[in-house]
Formats: structure tokens, sequence, C-alpha cells
């Protein structure tokens, strides 16, 4: 079976530190291109356009992308792939709506194309077991705290305090990913409370509290002020004891004891990519977005000291 031809739209930190070396580790894809307006940000052995519009009219061929742009531009360029049945890979989150998501899933079913929407926390070592070890348990709560400090992980990304951005719901989705995936019940939200920047428009905290349909608190502390050691921990507490979640899904400890095993996110990410292309299939599970969006919805704003780099 030919390598499927992928070309990477959007080359910052992302693109360059996960996506081209799962693709380059990967021996189902070959990558075909790079886009970027930037003329220097293309690499080694691989023709790079200014833009997706050149990439689609000049060449080479491609089977698919992997849009690695901030979610605010990305609608039109995947939809302009989708119509021509190249398959999408959208990275995290897949839109900076929940409405054009729902566009561009309905237009891979109409073209025949895949549509993956990315969410690599859920590939991280812990995930899957954790969930496993949870389904036979009852949930009595759940902590979820996600701080971390902004100008280490996105120094000068003025996209990210911009609508459609998401603020501290950057790192703070993929705390929801995995716990959309691994909790046995869905959740919702109840309270919550936002904290602006006065010089921005998304948040730089977030204090949220949840409960699953059948009762269990989840509670979610959100803040890109950390310094110091960095926390990515989700903590569950069940009648079977404890199943902690440390590293943003790295690290499993279970009652029995922690496991550690290799970070394989963005190479699982890929994997799973390479499965629904050939199987002709599409995996967009909006979960995680639609509560961010619902924290927009139904917390509480208050305003704090504004935020420079």
């Amino acid at each position: 079976m030919d390598p499927i031809r992928i070309g990477i739209v959007g080359m910052g930190k992302i693109a360059r530190d996960q996506h081209l070396p799962a693709i380059r580790g990967d021996a189902a894809f070959s990558l075909a291109a790079t886009v970027s307006p930037v003329a220097d940000q293309g690499v080694d052995g691989a023709p790079h356009l200014p833009s997706l519009d050149a990439l689609l009219a000049q060449g080479p061929a491609v089977d698919a992308i992997a849009l690695c742009t901030p979610p605010q531009v990305r609608y039109d360029l995947a939809a302009q792939a989708l119509a021509r049945g190249i398959h999408v890979f959208l990275e995290k989150p897949p839109g900076a709506t929940l409405a054009e998501v729902d566009a561009l899933e309905a237009c891979a079913a109409r073209t025949g194309a895949s549509l993956f929407a990315a969410w690599h926390s859920r590939f991280a070592a812990g995930v899957a077991p954790a969930r496993a070890w949870l389904a036979e348990r009852q949930i009595e709560s759940v902590s979820i705290v996600w701080r971390e400090d902004v100008r280490v992980w996105h120094p000068g990304q003025a996209w990210i305090w911009e609508p459609g951005g998401l603020g501290v719901f950057d790192p703070g989705i993929n705390a929801l990913s995995i716990a959309t995936h691994i909790l046995p019940r869905p959740f919702y939200l109840r309270a919550g409370t936002l904290l602006i920047p006065a010089n921005r428009a998304a948040p730089i905290a977030a204090d949220l509290s949840f409960c699953d349909t059948a009762g269990a608190e989840i509670h979610m502390d959100l803040d890109w002020r950390q310094t110091g050691a960095q926390s990515w921990d989700i903590i569950v507490e069940t009648d079977a004891g404890t199943c902690k979640l440390s590293r943003g899904g790295a690290v499993l400890t279970l009652p029995s004891g922690a496991e550690h095993k290799e970070d394989r996110e963005y190479p699982g990410l890929y994997a799973r990519f390479a499965t629904l292309i050939h199987s002709g299939r599409s995996d967009v599970d909006t979960s995680p977005l639609k509560l961010v969006a619902d924290a927009f919805l139904r917390a509480r704003r208050d305003t704090v000291e504004p935020f420079n780099d």
C-alpha cells in the first residue's frame, strides 16, 4: 500500500515539535509539502508553499492535510480540502465554533473524505488503562487541576487571546478531552467563573463545577499564571480507591501502583488517522468543545489585571 501523501498547513511550534516527527516515524505517511506564508518555515525534503490555494493549484499532489493553524481560520481551509476529497486532520480544538465543525463533518460525509478531530491527550499512555479501570467503578468525585505558565507554552501568541482562541481553555480542553473519554457517564456544567484580563478577550483562569448524570461532582481548576512546577492532574475518587492521571495523562496511579510509559500521543494520532483513511471513516467528537462553549455560555465573568507577555 502506497504511503498517504500528507501536507502540513501551518508550521508553528506544534507542527515542528509533534507533527513532523510523528509523520516521519510512520511508514503509512509521506510528507508531501508544508504550507505557511512565512518563506523560511519549510523543512528539508519537502516543497514549501505560501498557501493552501498554491498547494492545490501547483502541487505536489496530496491525499491528506494536517491543519495546524489557529482555529479561527481553520474552517475555510478544511472545507476547501474536503470538497476536493482530501482527508483532513484537525488539530485541537477542531474549530472556533461547534456549528462549523458540524458543517465540516457533513462535508466529509458528502465527499467521502475522512475528517479527524484529533484530541492528542486521549492518546497519552495512562488514558486507555484509566478508562478501562473506571468503567467498572462507581465514581464519587473528580478533581481536575490544569495549571501552567502561558509565557512558557504560548509566548507571544496573540491569536490565543482573541475570540475563538479559547485562552486558558486551549490547554484546559486537553483535560476535558481526557475526562470525557475516561469517565463512564456524561457530565455537564452547573456553575463557574472565568477570570479575564482587562486587556484580553479570553480567560487566563477558570473555576468550574460540573456534575455527571448520576450526581458525582467534578471540579476543574484552570490557571495560566502558574510558575515553577506545572500541574496537569486528574484525580478520580471511586468506590474502589483513587485513580490519578498526572503529567497530562502520561502517568497513571491506581491503588495497585503507578505506571509510566513512553509518550506516544502524536504517533497514536497518526496511526488513528491512517486507520480512518483506509477504512473510509471519520472521527469527529466535539464533546470537549461543547463543555468549553458551555463555560463561555454559563460561567460568570470577572475582570482581572491586564496580562502582557
